[in-house]
């Protein structure tokens, strides 16, 4: 049993440690050093002499913040047991006006005495660097729309619109190239935005090369290919879904992920009075936002297309047969909320929503394929 656990407040260039001891006694702040691992190290190891501590006999925590989980995945080689806190679900009390680095740390090294703390899901190294290759495209995507946006509106202020069919096509990029503008200064304007619209989709097209040489070797590749089986999951989706979530196996039942996407209702209920409100959107909305967007290509009939017949091609059975029925039961569930005139963007969700639940439930199927031999496991 742990005889003290370690609240750490960490900062970009600071950590302040605060240590709780077994008891009900108060946590005693231990001070602020560097934020530098090998630093932080030091004073560690310190604190550990000063009170005749082991690894076994402690416990540090921190909460998730933008300084990532380097720190923890460090500890936790080191034989340190080490966890990541949930920020917004550290109880606080409404009378409590004051906030420092030091309250902070003895705060978090309270409650995770008490167990009053929610722990967050630490990403292996491979799925951080995929999910920042797949943000980083987004990001690319986002710049890209941005600036195309941007050149539209400057020409429309100077008169000049399109009339063509349809934009950004070849023959719609030819219209802009051989654009005429009454100053010589507008022109270099409008090459200005036509080099960074090329830089974007540049960039767009690099990032997506590198998504797909990392799929080869990823250890969660097996996962991206067979996510891909399902229909509206291509390359993009499917790496995007497979690292924001990781590993599936940590959710024993598909409500928690769902509750991990944020697509639960809020709920107020008291007595006989039942209330359900909007969304949470708790957790993860990059992956909650991949789903909303995929809920849509399940409004159309169930059908298996030639694209997404290539893409199950060595697939197992199972994995099939569950896409088959994904297709089945979001459509016939699509079309119910339809008729009822729901709004088409709660259409969506609740279709998400159970999406969700068929995601896991591949999950489940891989864990269990993995252990069967090759020769069962494509058997017709």
């Amino acid at each position: 049993m742990s005889q003290a656990y370690i609240g750490l407040d960490v900062h970009k260039r600071t950590i302040s440690i605060a240590v709780a001891f077994l008891g009900n006694d108060e946590p005693v702040s231990y001070g602020k050093c560097s934020s530098d691992i090998n630093r932080f190290l030091k004073i560690l190891r310190r604190l550990m002499k000063k009170y005749s501590f082991e690894k076994k006999d402690i416990k540090l925590c921190y909460e998730a913040g933008p300084c990532g989980f380097v720190l923890a995945r460090h500890l936790l080689r080191l034989g340190f047991d080490t966890v990541v806190i949930a920020p917004s679900l550290i109880p606080r009390q409404s009378g409590d006006k004051f906030k420092t680095d030091k309250r902070d740390a003895r705060k978090l090294a309270r409650h995770f005495r008490s167990g009053n703390l929610t722990t967050v899901h630490i990403p292996d190294e491979s799925d951080e660097v995929i999910r920042d290759l797949c943000r980083a495209r987004t990001d690319a995507v986002d710049d890209c729309r941005r600036s195309r946006q941007r050149l539209l509106s400057f020409l429309l202020r100077n008169g000049h619109h399109y009339t063509g069919k349809s934009n950004w096509t070849e023959a719609h990029m030819r219209y802009l190239r051989e654009l005429v503008l009454q100053d010589p200064s507008q022109k270099v304007i409008l090459e200005e935005y036509l080099q960074t619209i090329d830089r974007n989709m540049q960039r767009v097209s690099d990032l997506e090369e590198n998504m797909r040489t990392l799929q080869v070797d990823w250890t969660r590749g097996k996962f991206a290919e067979a996510l891909q089986g399902f229909r509206g999951f291509q390359l993009i989706a499917s790496m995007i879904i497979t690292s924001e979530l990781g590993d599936l196996t940590r959710f024993d039942h598909p409500r928690k992920l769902m509750a991990y996407l944020g697509l639960v209702p809020t709920e107020d209920s008291s007595g006989d009075r039942r209330r359900q409100g909007a969304i949470t959107k708790c957790g993860n909305s990059h992956a909650r936002w991949i789903f909303v967007e995929v809920a849509e290509c399940y409004r159309y009939d169930p059908k298996i297309s030639r694209a997404l017949s290539y893409r199950q091609e060595g697939l197992s059975k199972a994995v099939k047969e569950l896409s088959w029925r994904a297709q089945k039961r979001l459509n016939h569930r699509y079309v119910r909320l339809a008729m009822r005139r729901l709004h088409k963007n709660k259409i969506k969700v609740a279709i998400a929503r159970e999406l969700a639940a068929f995601i896991w439930e591949l999950g489940q199927i891989l864990r269990k394929e993995s252990s069967v031999p090759d020769s069962q496991r494509y058997a017709a």
